[in-house]
């Protein structure tokens, strides 16, 4: 048998790169409808991000009055710090000058200080000469670039400022200038390109966790406020905040939580949702607060939040964050500023460019803070000579990792991981109680609902070979799409055991690159394949985000968690509209057992979980958990998808696989977050306890794990537990 079966892999792994390696299992060309399918995953979630934007614009709308205002106003302030989460404690920031650069009528100070213990921030004061004590100041934040606040264009209004007399303090945040995470220490450079990647990959693992990124980003600039205060030559009721793009946001942020900043001016960031899913979707990690959209939140909230403060919203026409969001959100403001009896407070000037700090724009800036600072003087934008990045260099290394061996956001979020390990360990104990609480935990943060309309098949053709048929549907999924299906029937079939296959990278590569479902039709086995959406016909689109890093899967991922929702609970609730089509309509076959391949794994388990028809269940090459995530220094971005925001705060996989008791469960060569095959520790720790709970139940024998074996005997051992079930 088993020679016959390696002779079954062989000869079908040629045949499936050659005869049939344009086996015809398109859809979508012949139904021009549904030309926008691969589309389907993010238009999804924009669908169900217009509907809660419009329900919060009905709230909005019933404002009118000065109480109304106020009352949203405390409403706002309590959802943002809700999901933006707790801050720490404040520890000693153990400031250091670590050098005193002097200039053209200014000094710049070098200054390291610690936001957290051990978690050091890179910074710098620009001084006037003529500054004595309590001089205005102002905190800029850098937009997302490599060098942090060293580029030219900063340095440029920074310096404009300085000579106006502010006195100006600026930070590196995390993944720029001096404060790369991911460094390269034998190569002496980034592991990734550009500061987006850093922020995103990072940010992922805290979102995992169940909080966004943007605290600790939030918590570096309060840490620098609090310097700030710290200096006799700063007024501390004239601080100001400005910053551009990524600043803008850090800006927007700090100006809605900090009432300490007197007047803010966030450039280039504030648009508005739902311009911003329209046009260039959701983008770093630390920009997207976990389910700010399902909250009833807006970017108008952040001036919200702020009234009456002096508030001014920087903006250009053509910048890509859409310039009609920018405007509606100001006008949305206006009507707070204008009930308050502060409509002059409230400020936007925009210029007719792409994203950048204008001429026009700066100026207007200098002159709104020479106002509320109360700094009088000319707004005229001056040139200024500027320092270089090695000039402004502040540790020795060149980067405070190599420098001061210090924490990075992944310790940190490994060690708060590493306690939510510990407390499903805990809880794991009392298996009973503990098994009790999965469905409705899963079903919580995947957000999966069972669906109430599976709606009617389509049959849109089929292909006759020498030894199978191939079938097309098409069946309704959750969403305003539909699903593609394909369905392998041997002509000689030897068992009436359907199997039904998911493969993370599509059905086509499934059947024209891989061998597993042509030599499964070969053996006498009806196979049924699927598109999900995200995957193979229905992926891809036009948010293809940075394909460095997979970063398609953060941008799609974000427009979900602002939602509340998950892309994991919108495939689970597809993988059981597929198990429906095949229960009610493909009839002749006894049993159906579900193979998923890659990191549909996960999908499939919370499906399994809320599906009883799922007997059986195969998992290859799929991860064990989504708590390794937070522990694993490099994973692979293209997993992120098939985790959910804030799982492991009740549950994870190992959790699903013991639900799953006493279905029949082989795991085949599970993997690591990285990608590569699992150690034996990974294994041992997220297999142990779905294992325990077959057995406690007297079912061990139907709780299989089959690790590292060679590919080509995958097929030989899948054939084999088939068997073994009697399916």
């Amino acid at each position: 048998m088993k020679k016959l079966l390696f002779a079954l892999f062989t000869t079908f792994t040629l045949i499936s790169t050659s005869l049939h390696a344009q086996e015809d299992v398109e859809h979508f060309k012949y139904w021009q409808y549904y030309s926008d399918v691969e589309n389907s995953l993010y238009k999804h979630f924009c669908s169900i991000a217009f509907d809660q934007i419009n329900a919060r614009k009905k709230q909005i709308a019933r404002l009118s009055t000065k109480a109304d205002w106020e009352q949203r106003q405390v409403v706002v302030k309590g959802k943002l710090a809700k999901i933006i989460g707790e801050y720490p404690q404040k520890t000693t920031l153990n400031a250091q000058v670590t050098e005193v650069l002097k200039k053209d009528g200014y000094r710049i100070e070098k200054i390291i200080y610690e936001s957290k213990p051990g978690y050091y921030v890179t910074s710098a004061m620009y001084i006037p000469n003529k500054v004595g004590k309590n001089a205005p100041a102002i905190f800029y934040a850098c937009g997302h670039s490599k060098e942090g606040f060293r580029v030219g264009v900063y340095q440029h209004i920074i310096i404009n400022l300085v000579k106006k007399g502010f006195v100006v303090f600026t930070i590196d945040p995390m993944g720029q200038g001096e404060r790369f995470e991911y460094w390269d220490e034998q190569k002496q450079e980034l592991m990734y390109p550009i500061p987006d990647h850093e922020h995103s990959y990072a940010g992922a693992q805290c979102l995992i966790s169940g909080y966004s990124v943007a605290n600790n980003f939030i918590w570096d600039a309060i840490r620098g406020i609090d310097y700030m205060l710290t200096r006799n030559e700063i007024d501390p009721a004239r601080i100001g905040m400005t910053g551009r793009s990524g600043g803008g946001n850090i800006t927007a942020y700090l100006g809605a939580l900090d009432d300490r900043i007197l007047a803010t001016a966030p450039e280039c960031y504030i648009t508005s949702y739902e311009y911003l899913y329209k046009s260039i979707g959701p983008q770093c990690a630390e920009q997207n607060l976990y389910k700010m959209l399902e909250v009833g939140l807006d970017h108008a909230d952040f001036l919200v939040a702020r009234a009456p403060k002096p508030t001014m919203v920087i903006s250009t026409t053509r910048d890509f964050f859409s310039i009609q969001g920018t405007r509606d959100s100001y006008q949305e403001a206006r009507k707070m500023y204008k009930a308050l009896g502060a409509s002059e407070k409230l400020l936007m000037v925009e210029d007719d460019s792409i994203h950048q700090s204008t001429l026009k724009n700066r100026e207007a800036m200098y002159a709104f803070f020479q106002k509320y600072l109360k700094n009088p003087g000319s707004s005229q934008d001056i040139m200024v000579d500027i320092p270089t990045p090695k000039e402004l260099k502040i540790t020795e290394t060149g980067q405070i990792l190599t420098t001061y061996k210090g924490e990075t956001l992944f310790s940190l979020n490994k060690a708060i991981v590493s306690n939510q390990i510990s407390s499903l360990k805990e809880s794991r104990e009392n298996i009973e109680y503990h098994r009790r609480n999965i469905s409705e935990h899963g079903a919580n943060k995947s957000k999966f609902e069972y669906p109430d309309d599976f709606g009617l098949s389509i049959f849109s053709g089929r292909l006759n070979r020498s030894t199978y048929t191939l079938d097309k549907y098409f069946i309704k999924g959750s969403g305003e799409y539909m699903l593609p299906l394909v369905l392998f029937q041997p002509i000689k079939l030897a068992k009436k055991n359907l199997v039904i296959l998911l493969d993370t990278k599509g059905m086509n590569h499934a059947v024209n690159q891989d061998s597993l479902v042509l030599s499964l039709v070969k053996e006498g086995r009806a196979v049924l394949l699927v598109d999900l959406p995200g995957i193979g016909s229905l992926g891809g689109g036009y948010l293809k985000g940075d394909s460095y890093i997979g970063s398609t899967s953060y941008n799609q991922w974000f427009a979900a968690i602002l939602t509340g929702k998950s892309t994991v609970g919108l495939r689970a609730e597809d993988i059981v509209r597929v198990v429906d089509f095949a229960h009610k309509k493909l009839t002749e076959y006894s049993s159906r057992t579900l193979v998923a391949i890659g990191g549909l794994g996960s999908d499939l388990l919370h499906a399994a979980t809320f599906e009883s028809k799922i007997d059986n269940i195969v998992l290859y090459n799929t991860f064990l958990s989504y708590a390794e995530f937070g522990i694993t220094h490099r994973y692979d971005p293209k997993l992120i998808p098939h985790t959910i925001a804030g799982a492991i705060e009740d549950y994870d996989l190992p959790d699903l696989m013991a639900n799953f008791c006493p279905g029949n469960l082989l795991i085949i060569n599970p993997i690591s977050p990285s990608g590569a095959l699992a150690n034996t520790n990974e294994i041992k720790n997220n297999i142990q306890f779905p294992k325990d709970v077959y057995i406690e139940e007297g079912v061990g024998e139907k709780f299989q794990l089959v690790e590292k074996i060679e590919e080509m005997k995958v097929i030989e051992h899948l054939v084999s537990w088939l068997d073994l079930i009697n399916i």
